[in-house]
């Protein structure tokens, strides 16, 4: 934990220098240390607006939303009992842009609430109908969680660009399927401000339940012997995760797979106990959005790929060695 909160410190530093800008990392601390008051540095203007105001907002959107993703996929995997599951293949981070598109291009709201309350509704909207079509007496079987959530993902996916060649504008229709694709260029301080205390929450809320996570890798019959209250804790669980999905898709777009890799990966170090599993995944996930979204940015300047093109890229072969590792264990 304490060599992992250390670089996520040296990650934002260092991810902050990477550009074309030349900038080190004593002219980083300067800048920040002279913003919160701590000394008072004579860095250049420009210097210091790259710094403040376009490098240091997107690394730390970055860190928050690789937290808050693998935390989502986590939690997710162990509430469906599902290896696979993650907000964007059960079809919640599709929904979730579907409801902020629909905030965007219909003018049903103006400013950052509106456009998460859309994600929410989206994103809430999509696994009841997920839930739904999967579910039998209340019982979440995993293989169907996943092909209604393909599903539902798919129908979203659809109905967005429906609306998006329907509605938008076309000037407007450029920026938006850019943002789709996952970009953290418009994460500002703002967005930070009430998207931080939002995530801290439901994280909070998550990390409460770990003891009741453990009991659920179990099984639902197992966990109700051990006296948890199963419909309550999963409906309360989901809808948290829900609301952490439209959170994060409001302000980065949607971004897959990372909350399928990471859970994982992180398993193999700390096993599967929630209560050490939530805090290394959340660490790890804010660590490795950096660095993609760094490479997103950077490897083909000047032109910038949307970071949830690498994220696939990366994912897509994870996918496919979980579902051979699947076969073999079946």
């Amino acid at each position: 934990m304490v060599v992992l909160a250390g670089g996520l410190v040296l990650s934002v530093g260092a991810a902050v220098t990477v550009g074309p800008a030349d900038l080190s990392l004593g002219t980083v601390w300067l800048v920040i240390t002279d913003h919160l008051g701590l000394t008072s540095a004579d860095v250049p203007l420009l210097r210091d607006h790259i710094v403040w105001e376009l490098r240091l907002p997107r690394v730390l959107g970055a860190a928050v939303v690789g937290a808050g993703l693998a935390a989502c996929g986590a939690v997710m995997q162990t509430v469906t009992r599902n290896p696979l599951a993650d907000p964007y293949l059960l079809g919640v981070s599709s929904g979730a842009s579907l409801g902020a598109v629909a905030v965007l291009v219909l003018g049903l709201g103006a400013g950052a609430v509106a456009l998460t309350g859309g994600a929410f509704v989206g994103a809430l909207a999509a696994f009841a109908v997920v839930v739904a079509a999967a579910g039998r007496r209340a019982v979440l079987r995993p293989t169907r969680v996943v092909l209604a959530g393909v599903a539902v993902a798919q129908l979203c996916a659809a109905l967005t660009t429906f609306v998006i060649i329907w509605v938008a504008h076309p000037h407007a229709t450029q920026s938006i399927t850019f943002w789709l694709s996952g970009s953290l260029a418009r994460v500002d301080w703002t967005a930070l401000a009430w998207a931080t205390p939002l995530l801290a929450v439901g994280f909070a809320v998550i990390l409460r339940f770990a003891r009741a996570l453990n009991a659920f890798a179990f099984g639902e019959e197992a966990a109700a012997a051990l006296g948890v209250d199963v419909r309550r804790v999963r409906w309360l669980l989901l809808v948290t995760t829900a609301l952490l999905t439209a959170v994060l898709v409001s302000i980065s777009g949607a971004i897959g797979f990372v909350g399928l890799i990471l859970p994982h990966a992180v398993r193999r170090f700390t096993g599967p106990d929630h209560r050490r599993l939530l805090p290394v995944v959340v660490l790890a996930g804010a660590i490795f959005l950096i660095w993609v979204d760094t490479a997103a940015r950077t490897l083909f300047d000047p032109r910038e790929l949307p970071v949830g093109v690498l994220t696939a890229l990366l994912g897509v072969p994870a996918f496919v060695l979980l579902l051979r590792r699947g076969d073999r264990n079946t």
